[in-house]
C-alpha cells in the first residue's frame, strides 16, 4: 500500500493558543494515533520542537555550512507529522480530515514515491 505523509502546518505568528488548548489538542492527536494503530495504518509520527531549535545544513564551495534556524523563514512551519500506510489518496484524505479535527490547523497530505519497484 502507498504511504502518505500528513504534515501538521502550524502558524509561526499570531496570538498563539489559549491556556489549556495545546493539552486538549495533544490528547486528541494521541487518541487519533491510537485509532490509526488499531486500524493497522500507522507507520510513524511525532511532534517537533519550534523552528528556532532547527539547524540547517547548506552546501557551499565543496563544504557544508551549518546555519542556526530553519531552512526558510515563513508564516507557517512544520509542527509535527504522521506517516500512514493506506490503500489510496481517498483513504489518506479521510485520515487527514480526522487530523485536522484533532489539531484544528491545516494538514498537508502528500504521497511518498513508491520505491518497491
Amino acid at each position: 500500500m502507498p504511504q502518505y505523509l500528513m504534515t501538521v502546518v502550524e502558524p509561526s505568528t499570531g496570538p498563539g493558543l489559549a491556556p489549556g488548548q495545546l493539552d486538549q489538542i495533544m490528547k486528541d492527536v494521541d487518541a487519533l494515533h491510537r485509532e490509526m494503530q488499531e486500524a493497522g495504518i500507522w507507520v510513524f509520527g511525532g511532534g517537533l520542537h519550534p523552528p528556532a531549535t532547527a539547524t540547517t545544513l547548506r552546501p557551499g564551495d565543496g563544504d557544508v555550512l551549518v546555519v542556526d534556524g530553519p531552512f526558510a523563514e515563513g508564516k507557517e512551519h512544520v509542527g509535527g507529522f504522521s506517516i500512514i500506510d493506506v490503500p489510496d489518496l481517498d483513504a489518506a484524505l479521510m485520515w487527514g480530515r480526522k487530523l485536522v479535527a484533532a489539531t484544528t490547523i491545516p494538514i498537508e497530505v502528500r504521497p511518498f514515491y513508491d520505491t518497491t519497484g
